[in-house]
């Protein structure tokens, strides 16, 4: 009986030292960016896109310091929706803008992404609202850089398209 729990218990260890998983600050993968920016503008704000890398130590700061926090603000929690783009996700599928389906990676080519993190703020026809803040930049003012995006793309939202 010892043993056969022994067997378990250390199949179940080893299981979880194996599972792939997610990194720690990682925030939900995009899936359907013409859906999910039409979400957020129903919700009257922009989606929020980060750029970035397994690799990115700044990725990861910036994602815990300030997106984390960011969707759990009561400010902003039912006004933006946050997605993360892999930039080297080449096997993750997901529909682009247009609704094409595309991958992690060749959106950020597309979007002409180099460096990352960039964060991003768009609209529901896959236009940029705001600036995109690229790098992690400082820190005393990051919060400050998100909520002016913010701010400006909720303004551009509310604005009348221009007309052709």
């Amino acid at each position: 009986m010892i043993r056969r729990w022994a067997g378990l218990l250390g199949g179940l260890i080893l299981a979880c030292l194996t599972a792939p998983t997610l990194g720690a600050t990682d925030l939900p993968a995009a899936v359907d960016l013409r859906g999910e920016a039409s979400q957020a503008n129903r919700a009257g704000g922009p989606l929020i896109v980060i750029y970035s890398r397994k690799d990115c130590k700044y990725c990861e700061a910036v994602k815990r310091d300030y997106l984390k926090p960011l969707a759990t603000n009561p400010r902003y929690q039912d006004r933006i929706l946050i997605r993360q783009i892999n930039q080297d996700g080449d096997e993750q599928a997901l529909t682009d803008f247009k609704g094409l389906a595309s991958t992690h990676a060749r959106v950020a080519t597309a979007e002409k992404v180099k460096l990352v993190p960039v964060v991003a703020f768009y609209g529901p026809d896959g236009r940029q609202l705001a600036e995109p803040i690229v790098g992690a930049r400082l820190p005393d003012f990051y919060p400050s850089y998100l909520e002016t995006a913010i701010e400006q793309s909720t303004a551009a939202l509310k604005a009348k398209p221009p007309a052709h």
